[in-house]
């Protein structure tokens, strides 16, 4: 399997030396963020000779983790709720923002060739178009040789935040996928079949002709799959880049959501991608050890000061430096069992 294979072998390496180590964190949760936290992580390790284990499971995995207490930290695309983190006792945060493409795998489209409007690719998830020279996508590609062939579905079969954005992008531009799916980490899928974590969706769409997934974009890039361009609510069709992820997000109103969980899906602006989600991290606010909840926070401290270029080069937007500076702020209500703040 040709996923991430270059990052994922680093971060093995470095993956030896946790156990050794009294300051080393582990977190688990969406597959979404992994590619930039393994990165951030293989930095991190040479800068501070600190270790993080990050495990990708899918935002559902992190979750039910970090609420079971067996990780420093959770990660989750799908921001939990208001009443969720006050009954479990949890902080959330936002840590990088990207994109969620669709990915197929046609004889000769090119990454970037087809078009696909919001309500076409929710009748498509939706296994109303069931051939890929059905006429509602023909209109959008005239220039496009489609064959006559079955398209495959290819649908995360884990718990996962990547799915609540994309269940949650369709069902604002497709009432019947609103009616009939609805959004959420996983939902009951009409048609398709499915695959573990943005790994295993980007293989099976690497391995199987005429299908169609979705993945965070530095997965299509990594594995070379052919992503589309995305026709979003100002009518424009965009490529997904970060130019278009930043797009999406410059308008987002940080304070309006518990634990600034804001989904960013169907954003207006000529040049927004209409899949755009932050990933957000869990943390107990009252923590048993609180030397490793201050190590979490050093780590995401680093990460907002030095890892900007990473998340980049990545293909993610780094959050701005004023949200940062609130998040930091919110930091204060993380403490040990004596109440004193663990971050300074």
């Amino acid at each position: 399997m040709r996923v991430f294979k270059q990052i994922s072998v680093g971060f093995a390496l470095s993956a030896a030396v946790f156990a050794v180590q009294a300051a080393d964190v582990t977190g688990a949760g969406a597959s979404f963020p992994y590619p930039v936290y393994a990165k951030w992580a293989s930095e991190y390790k040479a800068a501070s000779n600190s270790a993080v284990n990050y495990q990708s499971i899918g935002s559902g995995g992190g979750q039910q983790q970090i609420i079971a207490k067996t990780v420093d930290f959770g990660a989750s695309d799908d921001p939990m709720k208001g009443e969720d983190l006050e009954k479990n006792g949890l902080l959330q945060f936002p840590a990088v923002i990207g994109g969620t493409v669709p990915v197929v795998n046609i004889s000769g489209v090119a990454p970037g060739q087809l078009k696909l409007s919001g309500q076409v690719l929710a009748d498509i998830f939706q296994g109303k178009i069931k051939k890929w020279d059905d006429a509602a996508i023909k209109s959008l590609n005239s220039d496009v040789k489609l064959p006559s062939a079955d398209i495959i579905v290819v649908y995360r079969s884990d718990g996962s935040g990547t799915t609540f954005g994309w269940t949650n992008y369709l069902s604002k531009v497709s009432a019947s996928w609103k009616a009939d799916i609805g959004e959420g980490k996983s939902v009951k899928w009409p048609t398709g079949q499915g695959g573990k974590g943005n790994e295993g969706v980007a293989a099976y769409v690497g391995q199987l002709k005429n299908s169609i997934g979705y993945v965070e974009y530095a997965y299509a890039k990594q594995n070379k799959l052919a992503w589309t361009q995305l026709q979003n609510k100002d009518g424009k069709f965009v490529q997904p880049e970060q130019k278009a992820f930043a797009a999406a997000a410059a308008n987002a109103d940080w304070k309006s959501a518990p634990g600034m969980g804001v989904v960013l899906t169907d954003e207006p602006g000529a040049t927004s991608w209409p899949v755009t989600s932050a990933t957000f991290i869990l943390i107990h606010k009252v923590q048993d050890k609180p030397a490793q909840g201050k190590a979490v926070l050093a780590f995401f401290d680093w990460a907002f000061k030095s890892g900007q270029k990473s998340a980049e080069a990545l293909d993610y937007v780094p959050l701005p430096d004023a949200v940062t500076s609130e998040i930091r702020a919110s930091w204060k209500d993380i403490k040990g069992a004596d109440g004193k703040a663990v971050w300074q």
